[in-house]
C-alpha cells in the first residue's frame, strides 16, 4: 500500500526507504545518487503541507506537483481549472461536494490553499501556462448565473495581464475529429530540473492517475495536441468568453 503512495504521489518518499530500496534492487554508481538526489529534493517540506489534509488530498497532490513545473498545459472539459477559479466558483464547487457527502477537507482552508495555488503559479518568473477548455462544458455550467458571469470575466482578465497564461476554447462545431479525443480532464508538466520526466496527470472521478513513462505521457501529449490544433485562437478566445459571459445573464438573470 505504501508503494502504491508513493508511485501515486500521495504520501512524501522517506530518504532512508528509498536507499534500502535501492539496496535490494541492487542500484548502485550515478544510478543511485541521482535517485537519491530525486528523493531528497521530493521529500523536502513545501507550503502545502503546513494545511495538512485540510485543504484536500487532490489538491495537495497538484500543488507539490506544480511547485517545480517549468509548463503546465491542461485540458478542461468540464469544470474551471483551480489555477483559475474565483473564490465565489470554488465555494459553489464546495456546496456540490457537500451535497453528495461528508467532506474530507475544511472548506475554508481549501479556499485559502487554492488562493496560494493561484498566487504560486502565476507568480513572476512561475510556469507557462496553457489551459484549453470546452465550449460544452462552459455552456453547461452548475453555479449561479452572476458566478459564471464573474467567473469568465476573470479568465480574460488573467489572459489579458498574464504573459505566460494562455488561454483557448475548443469550439463546440470541429471539422470532422481525426483523432482520438482526450476522455477525462488531462494536465501534462515539464520540470525545471532537467532529472525529472514529463508527467501527465489524467483525473477520474475519485483519484488522480499519474504518469511518467514517456510513451504514455506522448499518448496524453498527442490528444492535447489534437484540441490544440482545432481550438480558438487567443483573440477570438477573449471574443467567445464575453459573448458567452453575456449571454448567461441576459438569458437567465444574476439570480439562481
Amino acid at each position: 500500500m505504501k508503494i502504491s503512495k508513493l508511485e501515486n504521489a500521495h504520501i512524501r518518499p522517506d530518504l532512508a526507504e528509498v536507499m534500502k530500496i535501492l539496496d535490494v534492487l541492487g542500484v548502485t554508481g550515478e544510478r543511485w545518487h541521482e535517485i537519491v538526489k530525486i528523493a531528497r529534493d521530493a521529500a523536502e517540506r513545501g507550503w502545502w503541507d503546513s494545511y495538512g489534509d485540510a485543504m484536500g488530498d487532490r489538491q495537495r497532490l497538484y500543488a507539490d506537483i506544480e511547485s517545480g513545473a517549468k509548463t503546465i498545459r491542461e485540458y478542461q472539459p468540464g469544470a474551471m481549472p483551480g489555477i483559475l477559479q474565483t473564490p465565489e466558483y470554488t465555494w459553489a464547487l464546495i456546496e456540490h461536494a457537500k451535497a453528495e457527502g461528508p467532506i474530507t477537507y475544511v472548506p475554508e482552508r481549501l479556499v485559502e490553499a487554492r488562493a496560494q495555488r493561484q498566487r504560486t503559479v502565476l507568480r513572476p518568473g512561475g510556469p507557462d501556462y496553457e489551459v484549453i477548455l470546452d465550449e460544452i462544458g462552459l455552456r453547461r455550467f452548475s453555479v449561479p448565473p452572476d458566478v459564471m458571469y464573474a467567473q469568465l470575466h476573470h479568465l480574460i482578465k488573467i489572459a489579458e495581464t498574464h504573459a505566460r497564461v494562455t488561454v483557448r476554447v475548443y469550439p463546440l462545431v470541429t471539422r470532422m475529429v481525426t483523432a482520438l479525443m482526450p476522455k477525462s480532464p488531462i494536465m501534462v508538466f515539464t520540470f525545471t530540473d532537467a532529472a525529472d520526466p514529463p508527467m501527465a496527470v489524467a483525473s477520474t472521478v475519485f483519484a488522480d492517475l499519474i504518469h511518467t513513462e514517456p510513451e504514455k505521457v506522448a499518448g496524453y501529449v498527442g490528444r492535447y495536441d489534437y484540441v490544440r490544433n482545432e481550438a480558438l485562437s487567443e483573440v477570438g478566445t477573449l471574443s467567445f468568453l464575453s459573448e458567452l459571459a453575456d449571454q448567461i445573464i441576459s438569458t437567465l438573470g444574476p439570480g439562481t
